[in-house]
C-alpha cells in the first residue's frame, strides 16, 4: 500500500508504524517539476512527463446506449403462510449465517477487535459491520462495513450501485461508526462491455456501467464520502462452445471510518426483555430484485431508491443517539426486509420480539407480505431501554421513526396486523435452525 503523508508528520507516522509491527519506507516526495523521476542506486531509472503519463496513451472509446429494459411488477398470490415464507427466505443463500466460512478465518486484530462478525448470546448472530481497536492503549475505534446488492443490476445498475453505497454506509453507523468521518471503496466486478462478436450487448453492459458510475458520484457526493481506493474487474465473462455466462453487473462498496469511543459501539442483537423496538425509515413497495421475488422465481420493477438527503440525516441523529448511549441494539434492513431482520435480532440476543404490522410507516395500499419483505433502504431496527424512551423519540422528533414494539421472554417472533391478526408466530429456535442449516456442514 503506498500512502502520502505530510513531511511535518512523516516522522511520526513512521513511529506509529513500527510501533504497529508494520513496515514502513520513505520513498520520495511530491515536486512540482512535472515529472516523474524514478532513481535506483542514485542512477535516473525512469524521467517522465506528468502530461505524458496521463495523457500520452490514445483513451479508448467505448459506445454506450442505454435503454430501460420492459419490466412489470409480478401478480404475486398472497401467501398463505407467512412463517413458512420467513423460514424459506432465512434459508436462502445470500441469507442464511455463512459462520461456517466466518470461524475458518482470524477475525481478530491483535486482540483488538469490539463487535466480531458474529454477536449475540450464541455469538452466531450477524453482525452489521465490524469493530476494532487498532491502538490498544486508546479507546478510539476503526469500522469497517460493506453493502452489495447484484441482483438489482437486473432492473438498473444506477440503483444497484446507490443501494450498495446505502447499505454500506447504514451498516456502518449502525454499529456506532461517525457518518461524518467515513470513506468508501468502490470495487467493480463486471461482465465485458465491449461491443463485439462475441458480445452483442456490449452497448447495453457499458450504458449500465455508465449509469452505475453516476450514481457512484451522486451519491458519495450527497453523503459526503470520500473514495479513497476501489478496483475494476471488467472481463467476468465465461464462454463454453457456443454458451456464454457472463456475472451480474457487481460492485462491492467498502467503507471504513471511525467511531470516538469504541465502549460506545454498538451489536445488533436485542438485549433485554421490555426494550421497545423501533423501525427508523419509511417502508416502500420496492420489492424489485428482492429476496422475496427471487424465492417466486419473479424479478419485478420496483427497485429500491434512495432518498441521501432523509438518509443522511437520519444517520447522524442515529449517531447521537448512540453517542448518548440512548440504543441497545441496532440491525440495519437489507435482504429479506424487516421480517429477516426482526428474526436475526430476536434469536441473536436469545429473546422474543413482539410487533405490529399496523404501526409501520409504508405506502397506502401494500400488502402485509409487502411490508415484511420490501428492501427499501435506509431502514435500521433499533431497541431502546423503556427508560430512555423519550429522549430517544426527543431525538427522533419529526423524522420517520415508528415504535412497532417490544422485547419479550417468550422466545417466539409475534407480527401482528390490523385487527391484532396474526400474522407471523415462530420460535426463534425454528428461525434459528432455518437460517443456520443450509451452509452448516461446508
Amino acid at each position: 500500500m503506498t500512502l502520502a503523508v505530510p513531511a511535518d508528520k512523516l516522522e511520526a507516522f513512521v513511529t506509529l508504524a513500527k510501533e504497529m509491527d508494520v513496515e514502513a519506507t520513505d520513498l520520495g516526495n511530491f515536486t512540482d517539476s512535472g515529472y516523474f523521476h524514478c532513481l535506483f542506486e542514485g542512477k535516473t531509472v525512469s524521467y517522465l512527463s506528468m502530461e505524458f503519463l496521463h495523457e500520452g496513451v490514445p483513451q479508448m472509446v467505448i459506445p454506450a446506449k442505454w435503454q430501460p429494459k420492459s419490466l412489470s411488477e409480478p401478480e404475486v398470490e398472497t401467501p398463505k403462510n407467512l412463517n413458512d415464507e420467513l423460514q424459506k427466505l432465512l434459508s436462502r443463500l445470500n441469507i442464511c449465517s455463512k459462520e461456517s466460512v466466518v470461524r475458518r478465518y482470524d477475525h481478530e486484530v491483535q486482540a483488538g477487535t469490539v463487535i466480531k462478525p458474529l454477536v449475540g448470546v450464541a455469538n452466531d448472530g450477524p453482525s452489521d459491520a465490524a469493530v476494532f481497536r487498532p491502538i490498544l492503549d486508546s479507546f478510539t475505534g476503526v469500522v469497517v462495513s460493506h453493502g452489495i446488492c447484484p441482483s438489482y443490476s437486473d432492473i438498473d445498475t444506477y440503483h444497484m450501485m446507490a443501494c450498495a453505497i446505502d447499505e454500506g454506509l447504514r451498516n456502518y453507523v449502525a454499529v456506532g461508526g461517525d457518518i461524518d468521518h467515513v470513506a468508501g471503496l468502490d470495487n467493480f466486478c463486471w461482465c465485458d462491455p465491449v461491443q463485439s462478436e462475441k458480445t452483442p450487448d456490449g452497448e447495453y453492459k457499458a450504458a449500465q456501467l455508465v449509469r452505475a458510475n453516476k450514481a457512484l458520484y451522486d451519491y458519495c457526493v450527497a453523503f459526503g464520502v470520500p473514495l479513497i481506493s476501489g478496483k475494476d474487474s471488467m472481463k467476468n465473462d465465461y464462454q463454453i462452445g457456443d454458451t456464454k455466462i457472463s456475472i451480474p453487473p457487481t460492485v462491492l462498496f467498502s467503507v471504513i471510518g471511525k467511531i470516538a469511543d469504541a465502549r460506545k459501539s454498538v451489536s445488533m442483537d436485542v438485549k433485554r426483555p421490555d426494550d421497545l423496538v423501533y423501525l427508523l425509515g419509511d417502508t416502500h413497495n420496492e420489492l424489485g430484485g428482492s429476496e422475496y421475488y427471487a424465492e417466486l422465481g419473479e424479478l419485478g420493477s420496483n427497485v429500491p431508491k434512495v432518498d441521501a438527503e432523509s438518509a443522511l440525516h437520519r444517520y447522524r441523529t442515529l449517531n447521537k443517539a448512540q453517542e448518548q448511549q440512548l440504543v441497545a441494539s441496532c440491525h440495519d434492513l437489507s435482504d429479506g426486509g424487516l421480517a429477516v431482520a426482526l428474526a436475526e435480532k430476536a434469536f441473536a440476543g436469545g429473546y422474543g420480539i413482539k410487533v405490529s404490522l399496523a404501526k409501520v410507516a409504508a405506502d397506502v395500499g401494500m400488502r402485509e407480505d409487502q411490508i415484511l419483505f420490501s428492501e427499501s433502504q435506509s431502514r435500521l431496527l433499533v431497541t431502546v431501554h423503556r427508560e430512555n424512551q423519550t429522549t430517544f423519540e426527543a431525538l427522533f422528533k419529526g423524522q420517520s421513526c415508528q415504535r412497532i414494539g417490544t422485547v419479550c421472554t417468550q422466545p417466539e417472533l409475534l407480527v401482528t396486523g390490523e385487527n391484532n391478526k396474526v400474522l407471523i408466530s415462530s420460535p426463534i429456535d425454528l428461525l434459528k435452525e432455518a437460517w443456520q442449516a443450509p451452509l452448516r456442514e461446508m
